[in-house]
């Protein structure tokens, strides 16, 4: 499974890539029509630059997230040159170091993880072999007066500059060293950093239990306490089991604290329920959101988790295994659309409490079994301590690192390196690769709703531009391929009001005078202009068949998956000799849309299923 998807991705990357060279020529091409209109706009983009400087400034080679090996040196570097200067304690240098530290923080989106001291290789340090005596440590050694010095300083400063530091680790035993967390609030909630997660596994692993766990702060009792609260509709609550894709918020403080209800710690299940945090309550005191989209692990509700897993474009995915019954069923079937949309995976170990020990071993052996196979070739790193926690959450996207945690709902062993480990995560919006925000428009509905006396409401995520609360829009396409004119009244990011959202972001966008009736999932808003998208019927796409019993022939039907888009097609023609595919077979397939056109682009991936027949691939043309 492994070797073909990897061809599917170059095919996606190259299509993306030359579709961004076509737009930057286009916007050039218009800049020099309207050279008067753009030096005035010009202006005002600088002035609004200098307004905000809590915007990452341009791409910079510090303000990607620790890059294998080269950005791991350059920022260890910036280390180096800190610390020094906090130590020297002399007005000037210190005045170095606070500019030094600001511009770290404006190019890092408001937070910068300061390492101080010497550090064992992050190689040694996940396989956990790492020994005092070892070659390979990183970093100048420091004593611990050293340490206590450079980190009063850097608190100094970074409070100067209206921040605040925490400690995430601290070792004063051979090799002291530590590592600090430096954060600035963002000015309003339309700049909170969101990192968006989907949390999967086999039914019964513990998903909502770990996610209550995590997002009320109060322990489980093992009796499916910690989940009533995540769950909305009543038979979810009477079979225990989540058929819808729930949402829920973590956020964590400018210190690092995650933010919780006030009566966390209470045993009254009502309170637990009742007490649950308002999402505009959440984001205020914020300096990040985690978003989890607790999806559904029973088989019969594989489509909604596939939607979930397509349309949310999560920049992790959760597998939750329960450490009793070890990977089985539909965590497999999860772990491999992961994989096949290559988002980076964690995986938590549940029940470690009641677990036998040679269980529990057995699940711990069988779970990095299947994540070293060939299939997914990743490396697992079993997070026992907050170093390993902190080292791999800045890795782990990079370098097919797979964090595995070990977790117990009712006693709380474990949910602490996890905390930490989401608190550090990279922003979804920063992954610059998938969201673009100097391109046209393009925001994908997820969600339709109707909110009385506010009208009609869709939920989704912002694929590239920028959108403003009044921007005149059209949403399309419908059932013969139209697009319709509206107006956006008002917008909103987690429940609370905002004036204006950037590529990445999730937002919810309330439309003037449309019928609810008129909105689908699936459909897009892009700006007003003279040429509306073009909806599409009919497109080729490479595929590779994952899974299917008997033979694909043409005029086979499926659900495909692509995006926000969730459509049956029809198979027109394909390239296979015989003119049938088997499982393990790869071709140039025509699909057709059954009921109505869609928008979709090339180099989009996509998935198709049917029962028990899985495919992958990618769109390579449209017709």
């Amino acid at each position: 499974m492994s070797v073909p998807s990897s061809s599917i991705d170059q095919i996606h990357h190259r299509e993306v890539a030359k579709q961004r060279a076509q737009a930057a020529a286009e916007r050039a091409r218009g800049e020099k029509d309207v050279k008067k209109t753009a030096a005035k706009g010009h202006s005002r983009k600088e002035s609004t630059d200098a307004t905000d400087a809590s915007k990452p400034a341009g791409k910079e080679p510090i303000a990607s997230p620790v890059a294998s090996g080269e950005g791991d040196a350059a920022l260890s570097d910036i280390d180096e040159r800190l610390q020094p200067l906090l130590l020297s304690r002399s007005p000037e240098k210190l005045e170095q170091a606070r500019n030094l530290i600001a511009s770290l923080l404006t190019r890092n989106r408001g937070e910068y993880i300061f390492r101080i001291g010497a550090h064992p290789s992050p190689a040694k340090l996940f396989a956990g072999q790492f020994t005092s005596e070892d070659e390979g440590w990183q970093g100048n050694p420091r004593t611990i007066e050293e340490l206590d010095i450079i980190v009063e300083e850097a608190g100094a400063a970074v409070e100067e500059l209206g921040g605040k530091t925490s400690t995430l680790f601290e070792s004063r035993v051979d090799h002291p060293r530590a590592a600090l967390l430096l954060r600035l609030p963002p000015p309003d909630v339309s700049l909170t950093p969101e990192v968006r997660c989907a949390v999967v596994g086999n039914v019964d692993s513990g998903k909502s239990t770990t996610l209550g766990v995590l997002t009320r702060g109060a322990l489980d009792d093992g009796r499916g306490r910690a989940r009533v609260s995540l769950f909305r509709h009543k038979h979810e609550i009477e079979s225990g089991r989540t058929s819808s894709v729930g949402m829920e918020i973590l956020g964590f403080g400018p210190t690092g604290k995650p933010i919780l209800p006030p009566t966390a710690h209470s045993n009254d299940p009502e309170t637990i329920r009742r007490e649950k945090m308002g999402w505009e309550e959440i984001s205020r005191q914020a300096s990040k959101i985690i978003s989890f989209s607790d999806l559904a692990g029973h088989e019969r509700y594989l489509k909604t988790t596939l939607y979930g897993l397509t349309s949310g474009s999560p920049s992790c995915v959760i597998l939750i295994v329960g450490g009793n019954a070890g990977l089985i069923g539909m965590s497999k079937e999860h772990l491999a659309i992961a994989l096949a949309l290559s988002v980076p995976v964690v995986v938590c170990i549940t029940k470690i409490d009641m677990t036998p020990p040679n269980i529990l071993e057995k699940t711990v052996e069988q779970v990095s079994k299947i994540l070293r196979s060939p299939g997914c070739r990743k490396t697992p790193v079993f997070v026992k301590s907050r170093e390993t926690a902190v080292a791999v959450s800045q890795l782990f996207g990079k370098e097919r690192l797979a964090p595995v945690f070990q977790l117990s709902n009712v006693t709380g062993e474990g949910l602490d390196f996890l905390r930490t480990f989401l608190n550090l995560l990279p922003a979804s919006e920063s992954d610059t690769e998938k969201f673009i925000t100097d391109q046209p428009l393009e925001y994908s509905i997820t969600e339709v709703y109707s909110v009385p006396y506010v009208g009609t409401v869709v939920d989704g995520i912002i694929n590239s531009g920028s959108i403003k609360s009044g921007d005149a829009v059209l949403f399309g396409p419908d059932s013969n391929g139209n697009f319709h004119a509206t107006t956006v009244k008002s917008i909103e990011r987690k429940r609370a009001r905002v004036p204006s959202a950037d590529a990445g972001q999730c937002v919810s966008l309330a439309l003037k005078r449309v019928r609810r009736t008129d909105v689908r999932k699936g459909m897009v808003i892009v700006h007003r202009t003279e040429t509306p998208p073009k909806a599409v019927r009919q497109f080729e796409g490479q595929v590779l068949i994952l899974y299917h019993n008997t033979t694909l022939q043409r005029n086979y039907q499926a659900m495909l998956h692509c995006g926000a888009v969730r459509q049956t097609v029809r198979i027109i023609s394909m390239d296979h000799p015989q003119g049938i595919l088997r499982t393990g077979d790869r071709a140039t397939v025509t699909f057709e849309f059954i009921s109505h056109p869609e928008y979709i682009k090339e180099g989009m991936k996509l998935l198709f299923r049917e029962g028990k027949t899985k495919g992958l691939g990618v769109i390579t043309r449209l017709l």
